[in-house]
């Protein structure tokens, strides 16, 4: 997915060069660790969908530890590591956590279900994600 990036950054540049600019009315760089991707939606909802399950799994006894954290931190690392979009993404993950925390204090079948629709989901998205821009 950063190849997206760094093509991205090749065409700007080659059209900064094909275009003469005043020096004061260039404007600066993009940073393409801020810059949207087509596919940022899906990460958001992805990451929410890890905060959850950090909760959920950990309140019905999955005794996994820090996975699901693990994997947003692995998410972030990928695709966000500083900027907005690290904060959007951070943002969506925390917001999935506490929405249950704030809902849940036990483990009962709904939250059962709600950790297999989660996984469900998720998986369905990283698959659609890694079929449709990965590299």
């Amino acid at each position: 997915m950063n190849k997206l990036f760094s093509t991205a950054a090749v065409m700007a540049t080659a059209l900064s060069l094909a275009v003469p600019a005043k020096a004061q009315n260039r404007p600066a760089a993009p940073d393409p660790q801020n810059m949207a991707a087509p596919f940022d939606g899906d990460l958001q909802r992805l990451a929410e969908i890890l905060g959850s399950l950090q909760y959920l799994r950990g309140i019905c006894g999955a005794q996994e530890g820090q996975k699901w954290r693990n994997e947003m931190q692995a998410l972030i690392d990928a695709e966000a590591p500083t900027g907005e979009r690290r904060r959007q993404i951070t943002a969506r993950f925390n917001r999935g956590y506490h929405g249950f925390e704030q809902t849940y204090r036990t483990c009962t079948p709904a939250a059962d279900l709600a950790i297999r629709r989660y996984l469900d989901e998720g998986a369905k998205i990283a698959r659609d994600i890694t079929a449709r821009y990965g590299n």
